[in-house]
């Protein structure tokens, strides 16, 4: 089982995106959503984790930084995010 934590914001639609790939995955349950719209606090600690990325979504898997949604796709279109789910 994985684990994933999705860095977030309101209206994001490449959030959305990034989010319903994984749930096509079978990963729904292991998606650990944070919303940093409204949270400086949050904002700053996604971006020291993501070496300094301000966009959103920020993705980690199992604890490792893969990027954001293109990136994401970018993975499952290699076949490597599979095995990074696993």
């Amino acid at each position: 089982m994985a684990s994933i934590i999705i860095y977030t914001k309101d209206y994001c639609p490449y959030c959305v995106k990034a989010k319903n790939l994984l749930k096509r995955k079978g990963q729904e349950a292991n998606i650990r959503e944070i919303d940093i719209t409204r949270d400086e606090a949050l904002q700053k600690e996604m971006t020291q984790k993501s070496g300094g990325r301000k966009t959103v979504p920020q993705i980690f898997i199992n604890g490792t930084h893969v990027g954001g949604c293109d990136d994401l796709y970018a993975l499952d279109a290699t076949k490597k995010l599979d095995a990074l789910l696993t």
